[in-house]
């Protein structure tokens, strides 16, 4: 199970992207609310949670994910059941993953110390002793994947599928998703 923290204010795009992704693949997902099921976005999009922090199984998780947003990012910080998930996924070999404010959380925990790591442009010196990669849209170091930002949420959510089911299927969907890049003029 891969379980995809909501906490008020959470950055829509890097949620709902990589979740639809990851179902695309068949990768068993579900958005978990921190404080209740209803939660609003940074951007008044409100999702319906499938499960409250306290409903995780923390032995069926595969992989956890942290959306950034600023709002998202402090109440994952305010919810011991969520620091308590991202800690026994890490301690257990899972894979943990966050998107542009979010690996601030996980370089707070330690967890980003000497590997490799993208987050939100300026938010580096938060990082500790992470070696950025400045400029990447996401990175793997073993089972830590890390993204720059909602403009990188497919490429993250590709990478998710990447690590958990392999290049040919992470192929497969991103070429059934008709991934092209378009820049406004």
């Amino acid at each position: 199970m891969v379980y995809i923290l909501l906490g008020n204010g959470f950055e829509e795009t890097e949620a709902i992207a990589p979740c639809d992704i990851l179902r695309r693949a068949d990768v068993p997902v579900q958005f978990v609310g921190l404080g209740g099921r209803e939660i609003p976005g940074g951007h008044g999009i409100a999702v319906c949670a499938d499960i409250t922090a306290e409903e995780m199984n923390l032995d069926e998780m595969e992989m956890i994910v942290l959306p950034g947003g600023m709002g998202g990012v402090h109440s994952i910080l305010d919810c011991p059941a969520a620091l308590d998930a991202v800690c026994h996924a890490w301690a257990g070999g899972r894979w943990v993953a966050a998107i542009c404010a979010a690996p601030t959380i996980l370089a707070k925990l330690g967890i980003t110390d000497g590997k490799k790591a993208t987050c939100y442009p300026g938010l580096e010196s938060q990082m500790g002793s992470a070696q950025m990669q400045s400029g990447a849209a996401a990175v793997q170091d073993g089972k830590l994947l890390t993204g720059a930002g909602p403009g990188t949420a497919i490429d993250f959510g590709l990478l998710l599928v990447r690590a958990l089911r392999g290049k040919e299927t992470a192929k497969k969907v991103y070429d059934g998703l008709v991934y092209r890049l378009a820049r406004p003029e």
